[in-house]
């Protein structure tokens, strides 16, 4: 066989695919994790474009309320966020708003191990929550997909976690794959490593080279859809988004960023089929970012951020926030939004209500290190068994 070396690299980059083999999954829930590291800007995100300090402290950043896409009348998405804005009219998408860690320095490597890890501070713990989340679910076998080229630190722990990462390499056209296959099949260790690999990419829909989805979210976003939305698929994922970090030329570069975010979701909705009704996409970042704007049309480190939760199981269509205001003396340190949601408590709330699991028991699990917070509205459609605590000192809901 003739076989060029750029072609055959192609093809032999599937050997170096994981064994994604997962066993029948005990549960039919799935559950997404997107991180935004780099500390996304909830304020430009989810808009408070009634708050009469924005406009004054965002300056040039402000965004136009009139090419804002309007919830109710205080909040607004970006004006990239088109397929979101479609999914919170459709009640799939719920937005939270001056929502933080436990964390309150602004060093994005302190502030993503506490997220990934569940800790009150930077390396108390060694392993992650998504990870220690496997441990609660009902399933053995593979249990969970990194769309990342290593394992993040929220997945890693004593659960087995695949990674799945388009290559960069040339994609392989069939006939070389035959070929290939044909040189393989005799060989006792290659033999299998082989077909595992074509059926890996075969629950990637055939995406697994070509540089370019590497950079195309929509296109990961097919790709994770099509290892969630399989009956043998895996139920927990994580999918990293990198590029929040706007201390200069916010403007575009956020613009970009959304896109992207908005392309990615809108392609798990799409490719994920009926097996959407079953989902829950949490998305989160590290920290947010300073109320007013910087001298570079940017901004900088801040504290309390905007979360998401989306997917056919989610009670959407509502702003969550307890909304501090962005008046001085309502800033965190005179600078920041100032965080009235626990982040830790979101996640264990999505979580336990995403999977049927004991609320206080999920918590203690995930996040062993935390103190007691305001509880978090259900979150979920009326398929979960256990209610969530509810007081009168709970974030409100505002309807959209």
């Amino acid at each position: 066989m003739d076989l060029d070396r750029r072609s055959f690299l192609g093809a032999a980059s599937l050997l170096a695919a994981p064994q994604m083999l997962f066993a029948q999954a005990a549960t039919e829930r799935r559950f997404v994790f997107i991180i935004q590291r780099g500390a996304a800007d909830g304020l430009n995100i989810v808009i408070p474009y009634a708050e009469p300090a924005y406009a004054k402290l965002r300056g040039k950043l402000a965004i136009d309320p009139d090419a804002a896409l309007k919830l109710d009348g205080t909040f607004a998405l970006h004006p990239a966020l088109t397929r979101l804005r479609e999914l919170y009219a459709g009640g799939e998408a719920t937005f939270l708003h001056a929502v933080a860690s436990p964390y309150r320095d602004r060093s994005h490597f302190d502030g993503q191990n506490v997220l990934e890890t569940g800790g009150e501070a930077p390396y108390q713990l060694k392993d992650g929550w998504m990870n220690r989340l496997l441990g609660l679910l009902p399933r053995s076998g593979k249990d969970a997909i990194a769309f990342s080229p290593a394992v993040p630190l929220a997945l890693q722990g004593a659960v087995d976690v695949t990674t799945y990462a388009p290559s960069t390499l040339p994609e392989a056209n069939e006939d070389l794959l035959m070929r290939v296959e044909q040189l393989y099949a005799p060989d006792r260790q290659l033999r299998p490593l082989w077909t595992s690999a074509l059926e890996a990419r075969g629950m990637a829909g055939g995406r697994m080279g070509g540089g370019g989805n590497r950079q195309d979210a929509a296109a990961l976003g097919r790709i994770a859809a099509g290892f969630l939305a399989r009956a043998d698929g895996p139920r927990v994922a994580m999918i990293e988004t990198r590029g929040w970090d706007t201390h200069s030329g916010q403007d575009a570069r956020l613009a970009t960023q959304l896109r992207g975010l908005d392309g990615l979701v809108g392609a798990l909705r799409d490719g994920m089929g009926a097996a959407w009704s079953q989902t829950v996409v949490l998305v989160a970042t590290e920290f947010g970012r300073t109320v007013a704007v910087n001298g570079t049309g940017g901004t900088d480190h801040g504290t309390a951020a905007a979360a998401m939760v989306i997917g056919g199981a989610v009670q959407g269509g509502r702003i969550v926030t307890d909304w501090p205001g962005l008046a001085p003396g309502n800033l965190f340190e005179g600078r920041d939004l100032q965080p009235t949601l626990a982040l830790d408590s979101l996640i264990a709330a999505a979580c336990a209500q995403a999977f049927r699991l004991d609320p206080e028991h999920t918590a203690r699990v995930l996040f062993p290190e935390a103190g007691r917070s305001k509880p978090v509205p259900q979150l979920m459609r009326t398929w979960t068994s256990l209610p969530v605590e509810r007081t009168a000192a709970a974030p409100r809901v505002v309807p959209g």
